[in-house]
């Protein structure tokens, strides 16, 4: 990917995050993130209907790449079955570890494909992705 065109994504997504600010309803499960090496944390809540993601809100305090990555996460995983999904943060856990990953479902969570040459910055990307992980895995198991 053009890096300039990487760089304008990851920008337009910090400045202007989808869905940020929380709500209250007990309809959606809850997540809290936090990266102990520097300030990124993050708040997560997703509304699941019949196995679909419906809503996916975050709040917190980040940098740039974490805040971008939780934006681009939204976009990806808004609409998709609780196994897409699954799907998906494997493929976008791999991509950052620099293992085999199947780059057409990413969408443009593939600005990140180069992520894994600044190790310090992995956490980054990854932390909205794992607090997902934490709520997609309690629906899977809850439905199972």
């Amino acid at each position: 990917m053009d890096q300039n065109l990487r760089r304008s994504i990851i920008l337009d997504h910090y400045q202007h995050p989808l869905h940020r600010g929380l709500i209250e309803d007990k309809s959606y499960q809850k997540s809290d993130t936090s990266n102990e090496s520097c300030i990124d944390e993050i708040h997560l809540m997703a509304k699941v209907e019949n196995q679909i993601i419906k809503d996916i809100r975050f709040d917190g305090e980040a940098c740039a790449i974490c805040i971008s990555s939780t934006s681009i996460m939204i976009q990806t995983l808004l609409g998709k079955s609780i196994s897409e999904a699954i799907q998906i943060t494997k493929e976008f856990e791999n991509m950052i570890q620099h293992q085999e990953y199947d780059a057409s479902i990413l969408e443009q969570a593939n600005v990140y494909d180069d992520i894994y040459k600044q190790p310090n910055r992995k956490t980054c990307a990854l932390l909205p992705w794992w607090g997902m992980k934490k709520i997609i895995e309690k629906e899977d198991e809850i439905n199972e």
